[in-house]
């Protein structure tokens, strides 16, 4: 390798799945051959990695459907880029300190709060459930008994 240059260029991603968007820095080295062919190596960290359009995925969620813009594309539209939510954090259970075992107090804790099930869980085992035992009730009803 003979002649080279290297340039510093940042990609901005989205994942199609969990719509996740972020950017990626990379140290483009272009380099030319003895035999005037051009050689492009693509760094990240050092490191050599595939080029950005080639199986790049999520750090979200891990999915392959990723798709990028052009260069620069989120410094002009920051509104795209997600203003990250704090998280809650849950509180934990406290039970009441323990008093005589004849006193009231000792009975009472503090309540238990049960996290909700997900929506999306509770459609996909219950509506194939429902439909089951609908079916059941619909073919166990219109059955006739033929005499023989």
């Amino acid at each position: 390798m003979r002649d080279g240059f290297n340039t510093q260029e940042t990609w901005p991603f989205e994942c199609m799945r969990c719509l996740h968007v972020w950017e990626e820095e990379y140290v483009v080295r272009h380099l030319m051959d003895d035999y005037g062919n051009e050689v492009t190596i693509w760094l990240r960290g050092g490191v050599t990695v595939q080029p950005p359009w080639s199986g790049m995925s999520c750090p979200g969620c891990g999915a392959y459907h990723v798709t990028s813009f052009p260069t620069g594309y989120l410094s002009r539209h920051p509104e795209l880029v997600p203003v990250p939510v704090p998280v809650p954090v849950p509180e934990p259970v406290v039970e009441a300190p323990a008093v005589s075992a004849g006193s009231a107090a000792a009975a009472r804790r503090v309540p238990m709060t049960r996290a909700p099930l997900p929506g999306r869980l509770l459609l996909a085992v219950g509506l194939p459930v429902a439909l089951f035992v609908g079916y059941e009730l619909y073919e166990n009803m219109t059955r006739v008994v033929h005499p023989h």
